[in-house]
């Protein structure tokens, strides 16, 4: 039998760029990003707030804390997962995003789950 953490979680990340929002001639790009959080710890837990820092080609940075995703504060029991879909605007066709949720077990102990870097990006247009 393996012995699972008490506090683990999973994050996987989809990105896609949406070209019927964006304007690339006025420096607007629209991304989308999907995130599924999965429980892979044994303790219950709920998500309370996010933290994202959010890079654009030229090192503007953005810096996004708040309550929840999507307006929700999500509860995961152990192998639980929960999937959402949320944007960004950048003023470059390239950018990065990284961050950490921070999570309460139920047993009152807080932690972060850490959000991998991935890299929001318009596809290459052949002319």
């Amino acid at each position: 039998m393996i012995d699972h953490p008490k506090y683990s979680v999973a994050i996987e990340v989809r990105t896609a760029y949406i070209a019927a929002q964006s304007d690339p001639d006025n420096d607007r790009y629209v991304f989308a990003y999907t995130i599924t959080i999965t429980n892979n710890g044994s303790a219950a837990a709920k998500l309370i707030s996010r933290h994202w820092k959010i890079t654009d080609a030229e090192n503007k940075v953005q810096e996004v804390r708040g309550e929840g995703v999507v307006g929700e504060q999500p509860h995961l029991e152990s192998g639980m997962s929960f999937e959402y879909t949320s944007g960004t605007v950048l003023e470059t066709p390239v950018g990065t995003m990284t961050g950490s949720y921070q999570m309460i077990a139920d047993d009152g102990t807080t932690f972060d789950a850490e959000i991998p870097s991935f890299t929001l990006s318009m596809p290459r247009t052949l002319h």
